[in-house]
């Protein structure tokens, strides 16, 4: 008679156990491994930069960055205009969209009515999901001519050379509609669904005995949100900013399409101009040689500090207001 031994019992031991049962282990693994990968995109993007831009840095060094003359033919380039051209449009669709943005969360998530809250909420939501290309030509063949022509025509009257209320540089120059208020507003146009919808989702997750405790000693509604909602949320709403001001700062196609595309360094809105993301599309097929190539590299190059060095500013920014506030949870 063949006697057979019963399979063992035994469990494995409590770590792989538990592994197994809770997954935290693997979990963490997971999460150390995807934010290893991501530092390593980020720094990988900056040495492939860094190494083909080795042309340019070598025979230019900083003047690149100081020049303003860029004359691709005659081997001279100067990113100057292209900086000060991202600056500008970033800027002006920030001081735009903000406090729009800012307004329509205030608005879905304080007074707007419960049953139109979602509609809306989702309708502000696919506003971002348009292609960049798709509001390139609307803002050409519609924003353009109806929006932004009358109001550079009447900024250039109001407050141009012999204007009638102040005169101001900004606003000097000839004006043609392709600009960089042109790309400014649509810039504007497309980072305030952005804005508006983390505001919202921010403004929400404030607690709602905050708002309780406001009413309870007095305050209207307006004052509740301006004193009390605003403040607990406002470390999410520059984070909100800041993704906004991420996508102004590369924004290509949509711009390349209403700025101008004009290498002149100047200080009026009406101007056109380009920024560092348009020239690299508009030119990089004209590229013929390895120091125009480089050069434009060099652009991507200086595109990609720029915004590394913005969210670093504005990341130390919201953990100021935090640590001011560290009650805050949004």
């Amino acid at each position: 008679m063949v006697v057979t031994k019963p399979l063992s019992t035994k469990l494995p031991t409590p770590l792989v156990r538990r592994m197994f049962q809770h997954g935290d282990v693997p979990f963490k693994i997971i999460i150390v491994l995807a934010t290893l990968f991501t530092l390593a995109l980020v720094v990988g993007v900056g040495v492939m930069l860094w190494l083909f831009t080795s042309v340019t840095r070598m025979d230019l060094g900083f003047s690149f960055v100081t020049s303003k003359t860029w004359n691709p033919t005659g081997s001279q380039f100067g990113a100057l205009p292209f900086v000060v051209g991202t600056l500008i449009t970033s800027i002006l669709a920030l001081i735009i969209s903000v406090p729009l943005g800012v307004g329509i969360a205030i608005f879905l998530a304080e007074l707007c009515p419960a049953r139109l809250r979602a509609p809306l909420g989702v309708m502000v939501e696919l506003l971002a999901a348009v292609p960049s290309v798709v509001f390139g030509l609307w803002g050409i063949f519609v924003f353009v001519p109806t929006v932004v022509k009358p109001l550079g025509n009447f900024l250039k009257n109001a407050f141009g050379t012999s204007g009638d209320v102040i005169d101001l540089p900004l606003f000097h120059g000839p004006f043609y509609g392709f600009s960089y208020l042109a790309a400014g507003a649509i810039l504007a146009v497309m980072v305030l669904p952005t804005i508006a919808a983390i505001s919202r989702d921010v403004l929400l997750a404030v607690p709602g005995s905050q708002r309780e405790g406001a009413f309870g000693i007095g305050c209207t509604r307006w004052e509740a949100i301006w004193q009390v909602v605003l403040p607990y949320g406002l470390s999410g709403i520059l984070g909100a900013v800041i993704l906004g001001l991420g996508r102004a700062l590369g924004e290509t196609m949509a711009v390349t399409m209403v700025i101008g595309n004009v290498a002149q360094l100047s200080g009026s809105l009406l101007s056109p101009g380009y920024t560092m993301a348009s020239v690299i599309a508009n030119e990089w097929g004209e590229s013929s040689t390895p120091a125009y190539a480089s050069a434009l590299l060099e652009i991507g190059l200086l595109l990609f500090i720029m915004s590394v060095l913005l969210n670093l500013l504005a990341r130390l920014l919201v953990w100021s207001v935090q640590r001011r506030n560290p009650q805050q949870h949004a």
